[in-house]
């Protein structure tokens, strides 16, 4: 499953805000080929009330629920397969088309024989209203969407709560050194 270390790459973000909808639904015919499926749809009400039973008085937690306060949603589709080719990259193109508004800008890509993108909604210079991640494997396939203001210093303590991989980081940064190894090897 996915790691932290890509949501951290996030905290080197300065604290943002505001924010579009991306539609998962797409995908939600994947669930009939898939051996395991995990759908989490949170608008900002229920986020709230599940926020409700976080401790104000753990720092961690508390932190999560700032950061849950203004989102507008936070939305998982996670889809294990038997075997390779259970899904086709078409299937991801109904939420890359809704990605290519110019606002949404890719900050980190890894092509190879596992791919994964996250890209940022930008307002402007200061104020990021989305976050998509899509982490594409032989077997697995993992979208996340964040909607609204996000506090890039906060993020990554989303990591793990409301059906946010915990891991979701690993497997980009595995990519990416699985691809510096073959450039190396390549030399």
């Amino acid at each position: 499953m996915i790691n932290r270390r890509l949501i951290f790459l996030f905290a080197l973000l300065p604290a943002m805000v505001c924010g579009q909808s991306v539609k998962l639904d797409a995908l939600d015919k994947l669930a009939d080929k898939a051996s395991e499926t995990v759908t989490v749809s949170l608008d900002g009400n229920l986020l709230r009330l599940a926020s409700r039973f976080l401790s104000s008085d753990d720092p961690d937690q508390a932190q999560v629920k700032k950061l849950v306060a203004s989102l507008r949603g936070v939305y998982v589709r996670n889809f294990e397969f038997e075997k390779a080719g259970e899904y086709q990259a078409s299937d991801l193109e109904p939420i890359r088309s809704q990605l290519r508004d110019p606002k949404w800008k890719k900050i980190v890509e890894v092509r190879g024989r596992d791919n994964a993108e996250v890209l940022l909604r930008q307002e402007n210079e200061h104020v990021i209203s989305g976050l998509a991640v899509i982490v594409a494997e032989a077997k697995e396939l993992t979208v996340v969407y964040i909607d609204g203001p996000i506090d890039m210093d906060g993020l990554s303590k989303l990591a793990g709560n409301f059906g946010i991989p915990e891991d979701i980081g690993s497997k980009v940064e595995k990519e990416k050194n699985k691809d510096k190894d073959k450039e190396k090897k390549g030399k």
